[in-house]
């Protein structure tokens, strides 16, 4: 180190203590990166690595970005995984004595990122901090794991703590939920009493962030909290009962005051998740549903957020998105949502007004939070002004919403004037994007910036009116003002006028025919205008810092506002998507009962374009219509049916209107979906594995309440096993009073709907179809009964496959279905020849895999079915009556 340059030296000392992070250290006009960092940085972000001291012993590599276009750079970092340390200068250069000091300002990692141009508007943006005390499995007051979620953008901060056996997998859902970027823990944790967090699973490619032990421990943490909040005590959060989470949520404000080297005033409200307060939705259900994210690459194309969101402002869709991922579990919430709802669809004018009147709003939520966290520049003062003007118009629309929910929101909206007035007049219209450079305020706003400004705006005619002035009060005519970088601003007289000079000018300088005076006037005159643009951008920075403050302190009551606004766009935007798809009010009751009539998918009708979308019903009820059996062929609808039905319930109860002729939902606590499979081979589940542990996650959870979707359990093993663990997990279900909860069970083992014979809360149900010139025709009705047949060879024939293998699959079907032999005891399966050679197989044929009840059916029949009687001719029609009578003798033979 001594022997490095003072400035190496100070980079140095700054990196050790950011050993973790990409230090981009300002230089001038350049952010320059060194040493491991340059040579990380410069591969990431193609630039060219150069260096420093280049041929010494202390030569270091080295990269630079122009510190205008940072942002950028640090996105591209944030994205290949790195933290970034920004290291700026903190002292004036002009009065450094020595290397000018700098200090890292703020650290940036995936999830404390607030710049609009790396987040997404339309969803948030958590970090999540996750400790455990005890032995959370043991469910003890005193044990449990706390998780902390914050969205450090908005301000949404939300805790939970989980105790007993299933709490690891209570935070796996909410992990699953919230989608955390980044991952906070406290260092040095002791995997043989807390759980490691590399067993933590986070989100795919989750940053995993320590933080310093101490901020865990409980006392300090409320502390913490406290000092953040603002208040004396948690109690009005209603997480005093909660050490584990309050230690969590501790360290999490610890980690952000420290990489942010802010005080988070924006964060003004914490809220403890209660299981009881909304509908559980796991990772799976949300997954196989296609809530938020598709299958085909996650994004938010053809998903339920995606037809329901109509949203004006990013407040607003984030606010839908937690409806629909949090449905609501009390009937009189739920109902006061859809009154509003109702209201709107009611009124499509006021709800246009109303919704032209939100397109003119900001993401308020996301200007706070950058006001408080020191980066909002001036435009994002001028989007909040424009946002605070529409707030008058929108109290006077809504003294007609009459509903209670709206009417409660109305009331309580604060428009804010007094903050919109400051704004107002002091930010001008188009303010620069930086805020040292000037330009930022109006003129009339503050005295002395508009001396500043006329300063330098009206020099010249200062100038002119101080010459006019002293050639009238000295009479001498020829009296001049002039400048130059020499001497600055001066009077100069002529040397036959020199005896008329005042006693107040103080000689400058002697020229050949003249004279240079100046005066005091002068003197100031020169000191303003040589420091105006550097007192006048130094001033509009000072003003600019005291409003933002002020914007910061009003942060409990922009966030109130946000709040309203946000809710206001979500509930207009469910009557948009009502009004537009013809969806109808559901009934919403405490039972177990779910009636739907015409039941429709919200996101297939909307993508089929020649097709018109099949409606259909479902009638269940956990104390008599429990548990629906549903055959039919691939492709026939079943899982779409299965969908549409989860999907109407989980609307429902999220306030929204549903695709049904009518629909009555008794409440329900969670939906489990185990509807398609595929391996994880990341973890070395086969598609079996992963089919049973969705499954038994469901048999270990499920209540009364739950709505279940099973479709085609045990199909990732042999028929017998599979149909043996099916049959199991249904009789289960039905017999198995505290999980005896509405099922949806689609199955292409028709043995299963002997069940419907067997136990009195099970009914059959098929998906229709009709053969045509031995093709088939999926009709999409769910009808009462059963299916016979799964057309699995139609199907095939319908993608393509070549006439020769199906015909071949009839034939080994038949033999299968018929245990078929040849004469010799061969099964007729290998008959066909090869290369003139016969095929033979000597192991038997298990004929009770695909059919363990339906009897094989006769040739004769077969042909029968197969025929297309009305286009044989005649003699055609006498030929097939002979071979007919020709099967009829081989068979009895």
């Amino acid at each position: 180190m001594s022997s490095l340059t003072p400035m190496l030296r100070q980079y140095q000392q700054i990196k050790a203590e950011h050993p973790d992070s990409i230090l981009m250290y300002r230089l001038g006009d350049f952010y320059e990166m060194f040493y491991d960092d340059a040579r990380s940085a410069s591969e990431a972000l193609s630039l060219t690595l150069t260096s420093r001291g280049r041929g010494t012993r202390n030569e270091a590599p080295m990269c630079g970005v122009p510190y205008h276009a940072a942002e950028g750079y640090i996105a591209k970092l944030l994205k290949k995984g790195f933290r970034v340390a920004i290291c700026d200068q903190v002292e004036d250069a002009r009065v450094a004595k020595g290397i000018v000091k700098r200090a890292v300002t703020r650290v940036v990692s995936p999830g404390t990122i607030t710049d609009p141009a790396q987040l997404r508007p339309r969803e948030p943006n958590y970090i999540a901090a996750v400790h455990a005390i005890g032995d959370p499995s043991r469910g003890r007051a005193g044990d449990g794991i706390g998780c902390a979620f914050l969205d450090l953008s908005t301000g949404d901060f939300r805790l939970a703590e989980h105790r007993g056996p299933d709490a690891g997998e209570r935070l796996r859902e909410q992990l699953a939920w919230f989608a955390p970027r980044e991952i906070v823990y406290a260092e040095g944790v002791d995997p043989s009493t807390r759980p490691p967090i590399d067993a933590i699973e986070g989100p795919e490619g989750a940053l995993k962030s320590p933080a310093p032990s101490w901020a865990f421990a409980h006392d300090t943490a409320y502390r913490i909290l406290l000092d953040c909040l603002g208040t004396t005590s948690l109690d009005g959060f209603g997480c005093e009962g909660s050490p584990a989470a309050i230690a969590a949520a501790g360290g999490l404000v610890h980690y952000l005051r420290e990489t942010q080297k802010a005080d988070l005033r924006h964060l003004t409200r914490i809220v403890l998740e209660q299981a009881s307060d909304s509908m559980t939705l796991d990772p799976t259900t949300c997954r196989t549903l296609e809530i938020t994210g598709n299958a085909r690459d996650g994004g938010r194309d053809g998903t339920v957020l995606e037809i329901l969101d109509q949203t004006r402002t990013a407040m607003g869709a984030r606010l839908l998105r937690d409806f629909v991922l949090r449905p609501l579990m009390s009937v009189a919430a739920i109902e006061e949502r859809l009154d509003a709802v109702a209201l709107f669809v009611g009124r499509p004018g006021e709800r246009a007004s109303l919704r032209e009147q939100l397109s003119r709003v900001h993401d308020l939520e996301r200007l706070l939070a950058r006001c408080s966290l020191g980066n909002a520049n001036a435009r994002d003062l001028v989007a909040l002004r424009e946002s605070l003007e529409v707030l008058p118009e929108l109290v006077e629309l809504g003294i007609a919403f009459t509903t209670d929910l709206l009417t409660r929101l109305i009331a309580g909206l604060d428009v804010l004037g007094d903050l919109h007035a400051r704004l107002a007049s002091a930010i001008a219209d188009d303010p620069p994007t930086t805020v040292r450079e000037g330009g930022l305020f109006r003129d009339g706003y503050h005295a002395e910036l508009d001396d500043l400004r006329s300063v330098r705006r009206d020099g010249h005619a200062y100038l002119a009116a101080i010459e006019t002035r002293e050639r009238s009060r000295t009479g001498i005519a020829s009296l001049k003002v002039r400048y130059n970088k020499v001497f600055g601003y001066y009077i100069e007289v002529s040397n036959a006028n020199k005896d008329r000079v005042p006693v107040d000018y103080d000689r400058k300088q002697t020229l050949v025919g003249a004279e240079r005076f100046i005066t005091p006037e002068l003197k100031e005159y020169e000191t303003k205008v040589l420091t105006a643009q550097e007192r006048i951008a130094s001033l509009e920075h000072e003003l600019f810092v005291a409003i933002r403050e002020e914007v910061t302190l009003a942060a409990s009551r922009l966030k109130r506002t946000a709040h309203t606004l946000a809710t206001l766009d979500a509930l207009a935007s469910l009557a948009e998507v009502a009004a537009q798809n013809n969806y109808v009010r559901p009934l919403i009751e405490d039972s177990v009962r779910l009636i739907i009539h015409g039941g429709r998918h919200p996101v297939v009708e909307r993508l089929l374009r020649d097709d018109r979308f099949v409606p259909n019903d479902c009638v269940m009820n956990a104390d008599e219509e429990q548990i629906l059996i549903l055959t039919g062929p691939n492709m026939g609808g079943k899982s779409t049916y299965l969908r549409q039905v989860a999907l109407i319930v989980l609307m429902a109860q999220a306030g929204s209107f549903v695709p049904a002729s009518d629909a009555t939902v008794g409440l329900v606590d969670r939906i489990f979906s185990r509807v398609g499979a595929s391996d994880n081979l990341a973890r070395g589940q086969s598609t079996f594995l992963v089919e049973m542990n969705e499954t038994a996650n469901i048999v270990n959870n499920t209540s009364r309440r739950s709505l279940i979707l099973l479709d085609e359990v045990g199909r990732g093993t042999s028929t017998f096993d599979g149909l043996s663990i099916a049959w199991s997990v249904a009789e289960y279900l039905h017999d198995t009073p505290a999980v005896a909860a509405r099922t949806l069970f689609a199955t292409h083992y028709h043995e299963l709907t002997e069940l419907a014979l067997l136990r009195p809360r099970f009914r059959n149900l098929t998906m229709s179809v009709r053969e045509w010139n031995d093709t088939i025709i999926f009709l999409r009705q769910v009808l009462e009964g059963t299916a016979d047949r799964s057309y699995g060879i139609q199907v095939a024939r319908l993608a393509g496959l070549p006439e020769a293998i199906i015909e071949r699959a009839r034939e080994i079907l038949m033999n299968l279905e018929r245990d078929e032999l040849t004469r010799d005891g061969r099964p007729k399966l290998a008959r066909h020849a090869t290369g003139g050679q016969e095929k033979t197989r000597d192991a038997a044929v298990s004929s009770g895999q695909l059919g363990l009840f339906a009897p094989a059916e006769h040739p004769v029949v077969e042909a029968l079915r197969r025929a297309s009687m009305d286009r044989m001719t005649p003699l055609e029609a006498m030929n097939f009556l002979a071979d007919l009578k020709k099967k009829v003798g081989e068979v009895d033979g």
